[in-house]
């Protein structure tokens, strides 16, 4: 009995874990390719991610367009020195994917230290075979 228990959750893990679309795994990957590029503040791997109609809401209420979203992070204006994400959700319909998580940061805005505790919703859009950021807003994650 045990034996088939193990097995079972062996093959319910397997198949949860290669369950995946091929589509979310990229759209995983390009949300992955932005933080990592938030936290680098590497222009081109910005640029790549961004969508020319990029709108990039803050939780306080400023919008940027793509080239203020990249010259803010690359300028190095705000920074981000860590992300942590957790409670991720996709949800893909044809060429757009839907991406909220949870999260906390460390950032340095004009050269002072803050920390960022957000939720945050992501719009990407598929061109061609690559996802790019094509809107984001955040909203402060207050304790109740």
């Amino acid at each position: 009995m045990k034996k088939t228990i193990v097995l079972l959750f062996m093959l319910s893990s397997f198949y949860a874990a290669n369950s995946q679309s091929k589509d979310e795994k990229k759209l995983a990957e390009a949300v992955q390719f932005l933080l990592t590029a938030m936290q680098s503040g590497n222009r081109a791997d910005l640029e790549k991610i961004a969508a020319e109609k990029l709108s990039y809401g803050h939780s306080g209420g400023h919008v940027e367009n793509k080239s203020e979203f990249v010259e803010n992070i690359a300028s190095g204006n705000s920074m981000f020195l860590k992300i942590d994400i957790a409670d991720q959700t996709m949800d893909i319909s044809k060429n757009i994917g839907i991406v909220r998580h949870k999260l906390d940061a460390k950032t340095r805005d004009k050269g002072k230290d803050n920390e960022a505790h957000l939720f945050v919703m992501y719009v990407f859009q598929k061109e061609g075979s690559e996802w790019k950021m094509l809107a984001r807003q955040a909203v402060k994650n207050l304790p109740h």
